[in-house]
């Protein structure tokens, strides 16, 4: 079995859980694989019980024929791992080293556990939709795509900007406000539900647009079929404004205008057979709990 090794930098209360990780590989007859900025920040931190192999970017992982990635780290990882894997279809699971960990789900006190499920292949897969920007400028380039959301947002901290929304074509709505977020069921619990946004949960086939700070208090989040593409038109005092693809901003003149739809391809994240979606939203909304208790 062939395993590739995503990961950031961290701070040193986290390397005996690195470390684990790479102990539980080595009692398995596992290949690893170690992203190469990783490698080089981890040497000389982390003893390697096994040989191991490098990879730089998604060639390197189709070339080698991965079987799964592992994302140590929080949510904002797991997303920088989706980039990697791109329409390879390769399953990623996330290590959780952050805080909510709605993605990378797996607690670090589970590591063992999770890489024995992990090579006796007791997991599912879970299919989620993502995003695609497109744009004039080919904004991102082969990065275009977004699990999470994708947003339009004011560059500074200047009067609010009109977005001027279409559906297939046909105008929406005008939103004044700090911005506007595109998001997919996955994405629902992110940046979205901070603003207000409903959860949707994933397999729904739709997306929600959610408006940030709105001034007119009438407008809401709206759901739509995830098979419509949207498209927008930037106004405002500044002539600038930002555009992100999960973690990936882009500041660009006002006169561009964007679509957004449905990606060609989506990703497999693993879950283990203990858990689901409803696990995961109680364990971390503290859904079921008396708060009033802590």
């Amino acid at each position: 079995m062939k395993i590739a090794i995503y990961g950031r930098q961290f701070n040193n209360t986290v390397l005996p859980h690195v470390q684990q990780v790479f102990d539980s590989l080595a009692q398995y007859d596992v290949e690893p694989f170690v992203y190469d900025k990783y490698n080089h920040f981890i040497s000389g931190k982390i003893f390697f019980p096994k040989k191991f192999q490098i990879f730089r970017n998604y060639h390197d992982l189709v070339a080698a024929k991965v079987d799964v990635v592992i994302s140590l780290g929080g949510d904002g990882t797991l997303l920088d791992t989706v980039t990697l894997i791109c329409n390879s279809n390769i399953p990623v699971i996330g290590i959780n080293f952050g805080r909510l960990g709605f993605l990378a789900s797996i607690n670090k006190n589970d590591i063992a556990s999770a890489i024995h499920s992990l090579v006796t292949k007791e997991f599912t897969l879970d299919k989620r939709e993502q995003l695609q920007l497109e744009s004039e400028l080919n904004l991102f380039g082969n990065e275009n795509f977004a699990l999470n959301d994708i947003t339009i947002h004011k560059r500074d901290t200047s009067a609010m900007m009109i977005v001027h929304a279409y559906l297939n074509g046909d105008f929406l709505n005008s939103y004044w406000a700090d911005g506007l977020i595109v998001a997919t069921p996955t994405g629902s619990t992110a940046y979205s539900l901070s603003c207000g946004g409903p959860i949707i949960f994933p397999g729904s086939g739709n997306m929600v647009v959610t408006p940030i700070s709105p001034h007119n208090l009438n407008v809401r989040p709206i759901v739509l079929s995830d098979n419509n593409i949207l498209s927008f038109e930037i106004e405002g005092r500044s002539s600038k404004y930002l555009v992100t693809c999960d973690s990936r901003t882009e500041v660009i003149d006002a006169s561009i205008k964007i679509k957004v739809r449905k990606a060609d391809f989506g990703i497999n994240l693993i879950r283990l057979n203990n858990e689901n979606y409803l696990s995961t939203l109680r364990n971390k909304l503290l859904w079921g709990i008396d708060t009033r208790n802590y």
